[in-house]
């Protein structure tokens, strides 16, 4: 059986409720200064400083509950979705790095007899340790493990473009703010990759249509690929690392 991976959890802390009040911190700093002056000189007019002081009080605590309400209020929003949202993402991962693999590396993993479970676990296991093997590849020989004739396609490109689209997909979904800022600025930094290898393949494309000019382009747009290539093993290894991989789910749902 394939073991379950789950993104980790973050750590809770109370400037945590800083980041996500609805309140301005300056609200709360002028109240709580303006208490302070009152208190310091209350001797002057104590009635009207009191009274001040009261309604200061009672406005901050208001505040104070309707904002607490309004977070947690966020929170649960973000619970409800938040399982579903990190499957998308490590599902979304899982077949990223099956077809970076399949694609770029040309990958033919070797299917022993067993059950499915079995044989899936053995498969993604040998993708791991080639795509762990690569990103460990000096840069300028990564480009001698390419499968040329499958990676500077039509179809790689169209495949490189959605998987980029996908990710930004999730990126502008409508619960992204509340994703952890780690996450979407390394979703953010796959996704620019992605299109950026997806400029190397159609720069290298065109050496067919200036066949003078052709070892030019080729080679350009192979040490291109070679960056981005690294940049995407490196982002795709490390979001494994932390849960985000897994295949798509094929047992029904409860």
């Amino acid at each position: 059986m394939t073991q379950q991976q789950t993104p980790d959890v973050p750590k809770k802390s109370w400037l945590g409720f800083l980041d996500r009040t609805s309140v301005p911190i300056a609200v709360y700093g002028v109240i709580a200064v303006t208490m302070v002056l009152l208190w310091i000189f209350q001797e002057l007019h104590p009635d009207v400083t009191l009274g001040f002081f009261t309604e200061l009080l009672g406005a901050a605590f208001t505040l104070f509950i309707i904002d607490t309400l309004l977070v947690r209020s966020k929170t649960k929003r973000w619970r409800v979705v938040q399982t579903h949202v990190d499957y998308l993402v490590a599902r979304d991962v899982n077949r990223l790095r099956d077809g970076l693999a399949v694609r770029v590396f040309g990958f033919d993993p070797v299917i022993a007899e067993g059950s499915s479970d079995d044989q899936v676990a053995a498969v993604r296991a040998q993708r791991a340790a080639l795509l762990t093997e690569m990103e460990a590849v000096p840069l300028d020989k990564l480009a001698e493990a390419f499968a040329t004739e499958s990676l500077f396609t039509e179809s790689s490109y169209a495949y490189l473009d959605g998987k980029a689209r996908a990710l930004w997909d999730v990126l502008n979904m409508r619960y992204s703010e509340y994703m952890d800022p780690e996450l979407v600025s390394t979703l953010m930094r796959l996704h620019t990759h992605l299109k950026d290898l997806c400029g190397h393949i159609r720069h290298y494309g065109r050496g067919a249509s200036f066949v003078d000019d052709a070892d030019y382009y080729e080679t350009v747009g192979i040490r291109g690929a070679s960056v981005s290539v690294r940049n995407i093993l490196q982002l795709v290894n490390e979001l494994k690392r932390q849960g985000y991989s897994r295949p798509a789910s094929m047992t029904a749902a409860q």
